[in-house]
Parts: C-alpha cells; structure tokens; sequence
C-alpha cells in the first residue's frame, strides 16, 4: 500500500509575522499552497524561500478561498490552516499515525487559542474541535463568508492533540477582528435572510457575553475571561447592529 500524502492549505493576506512559523510546522507534508489574496508585505517572498508553492488570488470569502486550495491540491489528504496557527510534533505524529491507518473519512482537531498572549482554559474556547483533516475526494467547504467550515462527505473522528492557534495577539488586533468579523457575521446574516432591530442587537450582545462568561464558565480564565466574554457580547452587539443598519438605510431610500 502506498504512503498517505497530505497537502497544506493555508489562505494568507499581510501574515508575515505568522507565515513562516506556520509553514515550518506542516513541513511533514508532501504540499503545503498558500493561496496569497495580494499581499503587500513579505508574506509571498517568505513562503516562496520555505518551499510552499503561492497562487495569487482575489479574495472571495474564506470558503470559496479555501475551496480553490481544495481544487489546487493533488495529495491524498487535506489539511486546513490559518497563518496564525501551529501544529504541534505530537499533533504532527498523530496525523500521520491516522492518515497511515484511516478509520474516518475526516478528522475534528481541537484548538488551544490564546487571547491577547494568554491561552484559555474555558469560556468556549477549549478544547473547541474544528473539522481540519480530510480526505481528498471528500473534502469540501461552506460558503459563508467569514465562519466558513470544513465539511466531509463521510464519518469524521477526532483527535487528542490540539493545534495552536495564536489569535489576537494584541488589543489592536481585537480592535480590529470586532469590526472585521462583526461586518462579516452581518453579511452573512443578511445573506440568510436574518433582520434585526435595536433592542434585538443589545439583547442578542448581552446574551453573548452571559453564555462566554457564565454558561461556558468564562470566569475560570479570571481577568481576560471578562474580557473575552466583553468582547465576544460586542462582537454580536455590532454584527446585529450592522445587519439593523443596513435595513434601516434600505428603507430610508425606499421611502425617498
């Protein structure tokens, strides 16, 4: 029986700081595409020197983005990745162990995220399975533009050992994830025919916040567990404000 082969794809965009730690973890693997959506720093020169092969594209959504990588990939397994996150050489080996010996048509991997350079321990954030390692021809995406998700035509199993995820590494970059994944929650949302008012975004932002910091015990991560749970009740406090917004602003012209 031939050896099970693996390609990386990574969607990248301005990830300089990130790319080479990324690539240098999966160099286990036959393939590794970055499909780069124009960057303007180092990112493609950075993943060129470390052996990744670069398709340079538009940016149509995060699945559309990660269908194409789909398309691109010639091994027998995919392995989907963000430039800020790692995988481990325990995760490294119990990939290849299960690839060698497969039982499952797609593999969940948990996540061990950090917030402003602390790793939680609850609130939602662990152990936080994500649908990462999948055959091939059974492989395929959602196409929602920000929370897109890995799909498998098939049975999918778990793994023990997480990916390291290092996300918002800083307050500017929670600063700017709250606009960015905000706007793209609420185009989302309008795509699925959804409408929100006022009071529905203030209530569906207060229930956010109870669910990270109460319901998910968020306050076991002390100080940026509050935080967390602030940030998560603002980001769906603008996603609905948006999606009300945008409604209102329809309305108005309509009435012009």
């Amino acid at each position: 029986m031939d050896k099970a082969t693996i390609s990386v794809i990574i969607a990248a965009k301005n990830e300089a700081g990130n790319v080479a730690d990324c690539i240098a973890s999966v160099h286990f693997a036959e393939e590794i595409l970055v499909l780069d959506s124009g960057s303007s720093d180092t990112t493609v020169s950075i993943a060129h020197q470390l052996g990744a092969t670069v398709h340079h594209t538009d940016w149509p959504g995060y699945g559309p983005q990660q269908l194409r990588g789909i398309r691109l990939a010639k091994c027998d397994w995919i392995l989907s990745l963000d430039a800020d996150e790692r995988i481990t050489p325990a995760l490294k080996d119990e990939i290849l162990n299960v690839i060698g010996n497969a039982t499952a048509d797609g593999y969940r991997l948990p996540r061990k995220s950090s917030f402003c350079g602390h790793f939680m321990k609850a609130g939602g954030w662990t152990p936080d399975y994500t649908l990462r390692l999948v055959k091939r021809d059974k492989a395929g995406f959602t196409d929602h533009f920000l929370h897109a998700h890995m799909t498998v035509n098939g049975r999918a199993d778990d793994l023990k050992n997480p990916i390291v995820h290092y996300s918002y590494r800083t307050l500017d970059d929670v600063l700017e994830k709250l606009s960015r994944y905000s706007k793209g929650a609420a185009l989302d949302a309008g795509r699925q025919g959804q409408t929100s008012g006022l009071f529905k975004a203030i209530g569906k932002g207060l229930w956010a916040f109870f669910r990270t910091y109460v319901l998910r015990r968020g306050f076991l991560d002390g100080k940026m567990g509050l935080v967390l749970a602030i940030f998560n009740g603002q980001t769906t406090y603008y996603k609905y404000l948006r999606l009300f917004l945008a409604s209102h602003a329809t309305d108005v012209r309509k009435g012009e």
